[in-house]
């Protein structure tokens, strides 16, 4: 029988978070307003709900100082919705920010208080330096460890500000937005290169560091990532975390400058039609900013002023932990037959490594963390689908706290542990790493099947079990009770991980 769900129903599902309340950010730009439903407010933020209305509420507004009626119903219309979704899916908390349209919109008091009468909440009609603090959050948030200069470019205004061990400062706020600029422009990137440059005579970038890195947010320049990555036939289409080198992607704005427009670029199609006629002016305002900044790459960020309003809400101690980390957690306890076994994998390889007198980086011990919680979420899938649905799970979806070589080696990790040595299902992402990193991964999703053939994913096996190098051998202990585990699947497992190891000689010992 269907179950058509009201609003006074209870809509949770079995494979959410028991007990998490979902709050929401409400994102009214110059360009477009949008909904982003969070399972809940923590450090790893998964998104349950997105969706966006293209309102252009900054158009025109140099000009005239006002919103435009039409641009602003248009906006309360799909707030409408909106707080609908918000019932519906029993969001605890709606935050709302506004930013540079509203900001300087004569009538923003008109419009703010038709919003807050739609959401039934308060509207945070964000500063220039608040937007360039929170837009650098949201690069702590998704990139942690990050250190150079944000750009967060809207529809209204482009924000500066510098990260480094954590914190931003010498936040800015520049009337830079790619609409405003088509309309101050009359409609000439190039015309729009020059009034950036003048701008930012005067900005943080005069006296930045060369050789640092530039973090990239915005809608404008999600598309012209994207635009880059469809170019350069890029593997993962992904743009958090999606890192080019300064002199390429310069030399990539310029190109998309001269042209004026991306009707018939390459790729251009699969750029929305909100966004094509604005990425010009995206581009030419990362050109210049590369260019002042003397940046050595740049990386692009999808988190940004919601995602960092959010996490700036957090307890010092929530924001030290690793999103990655949480993010694994929630997916092992929500897809995998064990949590509890995850641990005991995280252990167990571990030991591995120490037994053998290898050292881990604190990188390389952390990835290998991640992939022992990750290790199971596929064994609901057709067995021989296993390994490829596990590789799109890790390698596109909505984990942060990693870059795309970590993404790279987390997928050829479960691609192994599924489908052994000879696995296909990641290949395409192996040029994202190192051949150094794809061996590891072999390794450790070598050591994961042999985990699983003695613990049917279930814990308590592996703490009784333990690796040893005697001279060039490598020995598996199993107690004494633990004898029949000793068979040859085991043994053939065992094999082929020492082999691929590099471990000359291999045996199981009892007792």
């Amino acid at each position: 029988m269907t179950q058509f769900w009201g609003v006074d129903a209870d809509p949770t599902a079995q494979g959410r978070i028991k007990g998490a309340r979902p709050v929401a950010v409400l994102d009214i730009g110059s360009n477009s307003v949008r909904l982003v439903v969070y399972e809940r407010h923590a450090r790893a933020l998964t998104p349950l709900y997105n969706e966006k209305s293209a309102c252009a509420l900054g158009r025109g507004i140099a000009q005239s100082k006002r919103l435009a009626d039409a641009n602003m119903e248009k906006a309360l219309e799909a707030m409408k919705r909106f707080a609908l979704v918000a019932r519906m899916m029993r969001v605890g908390k709606v935050y709302i920010l506004a930013t540079s349209a509203v900001r300087d919109a004569a009538n923003r008091d008109e419009f703010v208080s038709a919003v807050e009468a739609i959401m039934e909440a308060p509207v945070r009609v964000l500063s220039g330096q608040e937007e360039a603090h929170y837009a650098a959050l949201g690069v702590v948030a998704g990139i942690p460890g990050f250190a150079g200069v944000v750009g967060d470019l809207g529809g209204g205004s482009l924000e500066l500000s510098e990260i480094a061990n954590g914190h931003d400062t010498n936040g800015e706020s520049f009337e830079l937005g790619v609409i405003r600029l088509q309309d101050d422009a009359d409609g000439s990137p190039k015309k729009a290169a020059a009034l950036v440059r003048a701008k930012l005579e005067g900005s943080i970038l005069r006296d930045n560091e060369a050789g640092s890195q530039f973090a990239a947010i915005g809608g404008t320049w999600r598309s012209l990532a994207k635009l880059h990555q469809a170019v350069c036939d890029y593997p993962l289409h992904m743009v958090q975390d999606y890192v080019v080198a300064a002199d390429e992607m310069l030399r990539f704005c310029d190109e998309i400058v001269a042209a004026d427009a991306l009707k018939g670029y390459p790729g251009s199609g699969g750029v929305s039609n909100s966004r094509r006629e604005l990425v010009p002016f995206g581009a030419a305002v990362l050109a210049e900013i590369v260019r002042a900044g003397k940046f050595d790459s740049v990386v692009f960020s999808a988190l940004g002023v919601r995602e960092g309003y959010l996490y700036g809400m957090l307890d010092q101690r929530e924001q030290q932990i690793d999103p990655l980390i949480q993010g694994a957690e929630e997916l092992s306890v929500l897809r995998s037959r064990s949590p509890a076994h995850a641990n005991d994998l995280v252990e167990f390889t571990a030991q591995y490594f120490a037994a053998i007198g290898s050292d881990e980086t604190p990188e390389e011990a952390r990835l290998r963390v991640v992939a022992c919680l990750l290790a199971d979420i596929g064994w609901r899938s057709h067995p021989d689908y296993r390994g490829p649905q596990s590789v799109d799970s890790v390698a596109y979806g909505s984990l942060t706290g990693v870059d795309h070589p970590g993404r790279s080696f987390l997928a050829q990790t479960l691609a192994v542990r599924y489908d052994g040595l000879k696995s296909k299902a990641a290949q395409v992402l192996v040029p994202l790493g190192s051949e150094a990193l794809t061996a590891r991964a072999r390794l450790i999703g070598s050591m994961m099947r042999v985990a699983y053939p003695m613990t049917a994913a279930m814990p308590g096996v592996l703490p009784r079990t333990r690796f040893s190098l005697d001279d060039e051998t490598l020995v598996l202990h199993l107690p004494a009770d633990f004898a029949f585990l000793n068979g040859d699947h085991l043994r053939n497992r065992l094999r082929l991980f020492a082999e691929g190891a590099g471990h000359a000689k291999w045996r199981v010992a009892v007792g």
